[in-house]
C-alpha cells in the first residue's frame, strides 16, 4: 500500500463520515416532528456502511495499477435505512396531529444516542483528517529527501 492509497483510503472514510453526521443531525432535528409530508411522525435513520470494491477481481486490479478503483481498505455508504422501532405516544388531545384518542405519534429518537453517534462520527473524522496530515507530511519529507539527493 502506498501513500497515494492512504490518502484515498481516508478520504472515503471522511466523506462516510460525513454523511454519517448529516443523517445524525437530520434525526437530532426531527427527534419531535410529528407529522411528515407522507402522514405520520419522521422516521429515525441509519447508515449502513460496506468495504467499497468487495469484488476480488477489483482488488487484482487495484495492485496492477489501474487508476480510479478505490483501494482495499476503503469504505462507502451503501445505504440509509429506516429504524424499525414503533413511534411514542404521547397523550395531546389539543394537538392537530392527535389520533381520534388523544394521542399523538412522535419519533422514536433518544437525543443521547443520537449524540452519541454524532461524537463518534466526528471523532472518526478527524482521526482520519490527521491521517491524512501525516500521509502529506511524509509525501512532502520524501520530496525533500529526493530534492537533497
Amino acid at each position: 500500500m502506498g501513500l497515494f492509497d492512504m490518502l484515498q483510503i481516508s478520504a472515503s472514510a471522511l466523506s462516510a463520515e460525513r454523511q454519517r453526521a448529516e443523517v445524525t443531525s437530520a434525526n437530532l432535528a426531527n427527534a419531535e416532528t410529528s407529522h411528515t409530508e407522507t402522514g405520520g411522525p419522521y422516521v429515525r435513520k441509519e447508515v449502513v456502511f460496506s468495504a467499497a470494491n468487495n469484488s476480488p477481481f477489483m482488488n487484482v486490479v487495484n495492485h496492477i495499477g489501474r487508476f480510479g478503483q478505490a483501494p482495499r481498505g476503503s469504505v462507502e455508504l451503501t445505504q440509509v435505512i429506516e429504524d424499525t422501532t414503533p413511534p411514542v405516544m404521547r397523550y395531546e388531545p389539543g394537538n392537530p396531529d392527535a389520533d381520534k384518542n388523544g394521542f399523538v405519534a412522535y419519533p422514536a429518537i433518544n437525543p443521547v444516542t443520537e449524540m452519541v453517534d454524532l461524537m463518534g462520527s466526528v471523532r472518526a473524522y478527524q482521526m482520519n483528517a490527521s491521517a491524512v496530515t501525516a500521509a502529506k507530511q511524509m509525501i512532502q519529507q520524501s520530496i525533500d529527501i529526493l530534492k537533497s539527493s
